[in-house]
């Protein structure tokens, strides 16, 4: 998996520190951003998922679109 992490989320020696967040083989991030994503309701797209509906990140969705 370490080799699906991108060149700019790699550290500058050793290895990145857990956790490392993937969806299958795609990187999604590492804990910082998955705690940012939790701030601004986003996990759901964090994670490459779709929001259920009803959920807070399909609410905020809807209204972005109009």
């Amino acid at each position: 998996m370490r080799e699906n992490v991108p060149e700019n989320s790699r550290p500058a020696t050793g290895y990145p520190l857990p956790p490392q967040i993937f969806n299958e083989s795609q990187y999604r991030g590492d804990y910082d951003a998955f705690f940012e994503a939790r701030e601004n309701n986003a996990v759901y797209a964090f994670l490459g998922l779709t929001a259920p509906p009803g959920s807070k990140e399909a609410e905020a969705q809807a209204k972005q679109q109009g």
